[in-house]
């Protein structure tokens, strides 16, 4: 606020003259009575700051923490959706351990999954029908090549799912569309999987006891998929989609993931076509969703894939992507655990999903099942949707938002254009210092805040030391980002104050210094505001350009805060000096953009913590520092965008000592409790991520057979060295670069290996054999080689792309991978296998070797040469020398799993370009 002395120079500005003109006819003395002081009270400043922290954190917590009250079956009755009911599903299903694809304990899930459906269809409606089916999957090969799939060829043998079809009995077209229901009962090696993705199945369970009692009244049926293979590369939907005559009914798809455990399930994923999440939103009762999450996943941020890629990419489907995303950070390890599913999450799922079945099962306007429309393709009526406060969801069309966005891109330069002629030289002057104070902004505020990314490894022994405690982000990143921003734009305040006060001297020559200074430094508050402005236009004409979702967010930050300016601030006329800043301006202005946007960032930012714990996809390749740097850069953004506003509000006022002070401590103090250790990096609920593998090498320096050579091998996707944990598990390990590992999928270049008792537990008879049975060296070059995977229904092949251009894959007489165009990545194509315990282990392939082959992979250092074929099995056994160490590993660290890792007993092999 201003001091009360600035009455006088509003009493001045008020007059209906030009107030230069007016001073002139003034008396000397009366002009030397006119006192202004540009100051704005420090209390102010402090209650804005802590209305943002306190308003942020209350969105969070309502928009993402608030969950229903779990209910128990006597409450639902018949009909409803029990939390209470569910959970003893998850129970039932966690109390089997790890249960992946090819074990015992997955085909215990599947007995319970049936015994549970059973128990359903005994007490169904009467009118409807419900249908089971067992379905087991032939042989089949997945030859998607987007995201994660590019250069790959996904096979799989031996996969049992189970089809769960619910219609009303006596309207037989029912059947012919149907809305599809989908999650996978496999976990990995790892982990029980409560939340990835047990407690999707039990969800789906008690969905189908609800919906068995409401389907006599449907359009459509509901087919419920408890697929297995998925964490294989998304096995069980492709062979349901391929190979199962209920796919060619599906008219909408709806998925169930978890990347974490507990809290809401949100859409992170909807579409193309809009009908399913318009029809949610007019449906959930809790609605929750963010486009925002859609942009960040389909960008490739996140590198991960889940079935709903092959329902939209492979069947044209359309539909919704749910998954829940808190404590991201023990996925697909030991920690995903039934303590960690927070109370309500399975009701919050449940009942939003029920009410969306019963909405779209009596609908009979479902899409036609092949989103193939020229507007689908282009994007132009996809849907742009997300939820306020986790209560109320909004949805528009893509083809509104661009008339909106352009219509307000429009007058908002219209507006600029004439505002700068009207102010003419100075004015564009002026924009251009303002602007350049944010160019400064985001300077400072990237700069200060990667400096800490850089920092934090020279004085923690783990190079992300906040994942257990996320909290201490907000000192490390957030401190340093809002200080950079501040000392950015006071720069740049500085040298634009610098120009306005001659500009403003030049013009009012009878005014006091002491005024002109004062009225330089309330022009320059106002330029910086409206820098700001110029800032969120252009995000929102880059977003409506490239069709960006998320654009709705710039949309707020820019209407809102230019509304308010402009019914409370601006003028369109250059003679009228400029007025302080109301505080209500910044309040009007910044209350939607902080409601929309708020909660979702928390929520990111808390994403991208929980999922540095996996950042390495090949240990060692990356520098330890990139994971801090990228969220560093992350919060960077964040306070340059969400604080432009508020900042510009301070270098009038007192603020600024204390706000340096206070980020200044606030970041000391973290670094402190870093350094010091006060708290662990990890704990054993949040652990680091490591794989403990048994290798058996039979590749030889050269590419070639050799006697088996085998070792432990140590190696984490978690940032940082493993000194410590070496240390404390002993067993005579060494770690660092000299012993690389290619597991085909990806390398390990920064590792611990140990020789202790390596030779044990694993035997001859184990190891594959891979050998050329035929060679034909002509201008067309073939040659045949036959693979023996022995004990293995899990391996990987890695297929040199620069001397082989096409290949085939037999399992006897049946045709895997048909010649064709291959994709490759790196110069390799890579065959992943998976099947169940019957899945066949001897394979032929063809190779067609390159026209112009000119060994490009060989290189004359054999240090360096690439094979011709390389290939790794995988056994899920945990051999003696492997159980002591899994035994002696640190309990802040556990095994990881995904689709590419390998199990803790792996072969190796190949063949050489020159065999």
């Amino acid at each position: 606020m201003c001091d009360k002395k600035m009455r006088q120079r509003s009493k001045v500005s008020a007059q209906s003259n030009p107030p230069s003109s007016r001073i002139r006819g003034e008396s000397s003395s009366n002009i030397e009575n006119v006192v202004l002081v540009a100051k704005r009270s420090n209390y102010v400043i402090l209650a804005l700051f802590v209305l943002v922290v306190y308003g942020t954190w209350y969105v969070y917590q309502h928009q993402f923490l608030n969950l229903p009250r779990p209910l128990g079956a006597k409450e639902v009755g018949k009909r409803g959706f029990s939390e209470h009911e569910t959970i003893e599903h998850v129970k039932a299903l966690t109390q089997l351990g790890p249960h992946p694809v090819g074990s015992d304990a997955l085909d215990h899930a599947l007995q319970y999954v049936l015994q549970a459906i059973e128990t359903i269809k005994e007490t169904t409606h009467w009118e409807v029908d419900v249908e089971v089916d067992l379905f087991h999957a032939k042989s089949g090969a997945n030859l998607m090549v987007g995201g994660l799939f590019k250069g790959k060829t996904l096979v799989y043998s031996d996969l049992n799912h189970i089809g769960l079809r619910i219609s009303p009995k006596y309207a037989p077209e029912a059947t012919e569309n149907a809305i599809l229901v989908s999650s996978h009962i496999d976990t990995v090696f790892s982990t029980e999987g409560a939340g990835d993705c047990s407690s999707c199945v039990a969800v789906m369970l008690e969905l189908a006891r609800g919906v068995s009692q409401w389907a006599h009244g449907f359009k459509s049926a509901v087919i419920f998929l408890f697929n297995t293979g998925e964490e294989e590369g998304l096995n069980g939907a492709h062979s349901f989609i391929t190979q199962h005559p209920w796919s060619d009914t599906v008219r909408v798809a709806i998925d169930l993931e978890a990347m974490g455990v507990g809290g809401k399930s949100g859409i992170f994923q909807a579409g193309p076509q809009p009908w399913a999440i318009e029809t949610f939103a007019l449906a959930a009762k809790f609605p929750s969703g963010q486009i925002v999450a859609q942009d960040i996943f389909k960008s490739g941020a996140i590198k991960s894939a889940t079935d709903f890629q092959v329902y939209q990419e492979l069947a044209g489907l359309s539909g919704l992507d749910f998954a829940y995303a808190d404590n991201t950070a023990v996925y697909h390890t030991k920690n995903d655990k039934l303590k960690l599913l927070t109370p309500g999450s399975l009701q919050h799922l449940g009942e939003n999903m029920l009410a969306f079945l019963l909405k779209a099962g009596t609908s009979t306007d479902l899409p036609e099942g092949k989103a193939t429309n020229s507007r689908g393709k282009s994007g132009q009526d996809t849907a742009i949707y997300f939820d306020i406060l986790g209560t109320y969801m909004v949805v528009f069309r893509q083809r509104a938002a661009s008339m909106i966005y352009n219509s307000v891109i429009l007058q908002s330069l219209l507006i600029w254009t004439t505002s700068l002629f009207m102010g003419g030289y100075s004015a564009m002057v002026s924009l251009a210092l303002s602007s350049l104070s944010l160019m400064l902004m985001w300077i400072c505020a990237i700069g200060f805040s990667v400096l800490v990314a850089f920092v934090l490894p020279l004085v923690s022994y783990s190079p992300i030391p906040f994942i257990s405690s996320p909290w201490l982000v907000v000192g490390l990143f957030g401190a340093p980002a809002v200080l950079g921003a501040f000392t950015g734009q006071h720069v740049g305040y500085l040298i634009l104050l610098k120009y306005l006060t001659k500009t403003i001297s030049r013009r009012n020559v009878n005014l006091p210094f002491a005024v002109q200074d004062d009225l330089a430094k309330l022009d320059a508050e106002r330029w910086l505001y409206k820098a700001g402005l110029m800032q969120w236009l252009v995000l929102l004409i880059v977003g409506n350009f490239y069709k960006i979702g998320s654009s709705y967010l710039a949309l707020a930050w820019l209407v809102f805060p230019a509304f308010a300016y402009g019914f409370l601030e601006a003028t369109l006329s250059p003679a009228r000096l400029p007025k302080p800043l109301k505080t209500v301006t910044l309040l009007i202005g910044l209350s939607v953009p902080f409601l929309l946007s708020s909660g979702i960032i928390i929520h990111l930012v808390a994403t991208l913590i929980g999922s540095a714990v996996r950042l390495e996809r090949s240990p060692g390749s990356n520098p330890e520092w990139l994971g801090n740097v990228i969220l560093a850069l992350f919060i960077a953004a964040i306070a340059c965008l969400t604080l432009v506003y508020l900042l510009s509000y301070i270098h009038i006022s007192g603020a600024k000592v204390p706000l340096i002070i206070t980020t200044c401590l606030l970041f000391g103090i973290s670094l402190a409790v870093v350094q010091l250790g006060v708290v662990p990096p990890f704990t054993e609920d949040t652990a680091r991520a490591v794989n403990v593998v048994h290798v058996v090498d039979m590749t030889g320096a050269n590419g070639r057979k050799q006697e088996p050579a085998s070792h432990i091998s140590l190696f984490s996707t978690t940032p940082g060295n493993l000194v410590k944990e070496v240390e404390h598990i002993g067993e005579g390990f060494t770690c660092g670069t000299d012993k690389p590992l290619d597991f085909v999928t990806f390398s390990v270049k920064y590792g611990c290996w140990s020789d202790k008792n390596a030779n044990i537990g694993w035997h001859e008879s184990d190891i594959p054999l891979i050998r050329v049975e035929n060679d034909t060296k002509d201008d067309n070059r073939v040659t045949h080689v036959s693979i023996d995977t022995k004990v293995s229904t899990r391996w990987t092949l890695g297929i040199n792309a620069d001397e082989v251009e096409d290949f085939q894959l037999k399992d006897g007489p049946e045709e895997l991978v048909p010649i064709g165009d291959k994709s490759n990545a790196d110069g390799w194509h890579i065959i992943q296998f998976s099947g169940g315990k019957n899945a066949p282990k001897k394979f032929s392939m063809i190779l067609f070797w390159a026209d112009n082959h000119t060994h490009k992979s060989h290189k004359k250092d054999s240090n360096t040469e690439q094979p011709l074929l390389k290939l790794r099995t995988d056994v899920d056994r945990i051999t003696s020398p492997t159980e002591t160490v899994l035994e002696k590993l640190p309990q802040w660290c556990s095994l990881f799993g995904k689709s590419t890792s390998p199990l803790t007993l792996a072969f190796l092999s190949s063949i050489p370009v020159d065999f």
